[in-house]
């Protein structure tokens, strides 16, 4: 038995404004639960709130500390389940990337995840769950994005060892990995990365595409169903693990 119904409880996203977030927030609203959505602009989490019911906006820089009160002070119910999905600048590859840009992306990506979980702890409970949104680029290193590389890395160690932690109260912690991901921000980079190569937009994208066995990009709806299936009481079994949702771009073992 869950020690609460899902109606009584709350899920907390950060990164909640985005593609992927948008999509999640969605999803978890749907599962009966109240979002309590974190992001830096508050014109854009007052938009979300006002386009979905049941979004409470929490206006944070998770890249501060300052962001474990502000979340905490939101939090009035039992909290279901956090997810953090910040997303980081592409920098550059290993030999261009400024310094500042893998401190930044580690501190946005662990010291982000590490803030949310301790601003929401007191409120977790048995079968609550702790999702981090990572990246392929993290277990499959690339020339081009060093800084998420390295901060996609970092966080599956982490989500290891916080599921060591919280084991002992029920408490679960996961990694999603997806590839990349079908929304303006990818296209964006891609554009960035044309002009650079002086190609078109749709022979880069066709490039990423082609890196997966089926030859796709993932989608902020597959992002967010994945999230949402860790809901399931089946999911009690499973810790400290990565859902893999990159089409199969993942070559190494294991």
């Amino acid at each position: 038995m869950r020690p609460y119904a899902e109606r009584e409880a709350c899920a907390i996203l950060v990164g909640a404004t985005g593609d992927f977030g948008t999509a999640i927030t969605r999803r978890l609203l749907d599962a009966g639960l109240g979002v309590i959505a974190v992001a830096r602009s508050a014109d854009s989490l007052h938009g979300l709130a006002a386009a979905q019911p049941g979004v409470r906006p929490c206006a944070a820089d998770i890249a501060s500390d300052d962001a474990i009160a502000a979340i905490a002070a939101t939090i009035d119910k039992p909290v279901r389940m956090v997810v953090h999905g910040p997303g980081v600048a592409v920098a550059g590859g290993i030999l261009t990337a400024p310094t500042a840009s893998m401190v930044d992306a580690v501190n946005i990506k662990v010291g982000g995840l590490l803030r949310l979980v301790r601003a929401a702890d007191a409120h977790l409970g048995a079968g609550s769950r702790i999702v981090a949104i990572g990246g392929h680029y993290g277990l499959e290193p690339t020339a081009y994005a060093a800084a998420a590389g390295v901060a996609n890395a970092a966080i599956l160690n982490v989500v290891r060892q916080l599921s060591m932690a919280y084991g002992p109260r029920g408490i679960t912690a996961h990694t999603i990995v997806p590839g990349p991901a079908d929304t303006d921000r990818l296209r964006r980079v891609a554009a960035t990365r044309a002009e650079q190569r002086q190609c078109t937009v749709d022979e880069v994208l066709d490039e990423m595409r082609a890196e997966s066995s089926l030859g796709i990009l993932s989608t902020p709806e597959q992002i967010a169903w994945a999230v949402t299936l860790l809901l399931a009481p089946e999911a009690d079994a499973m810790t400290g693990s990565s859902l893999m949702l990159d089409a199969g771009r993942r070559r190494g073992l294991p």
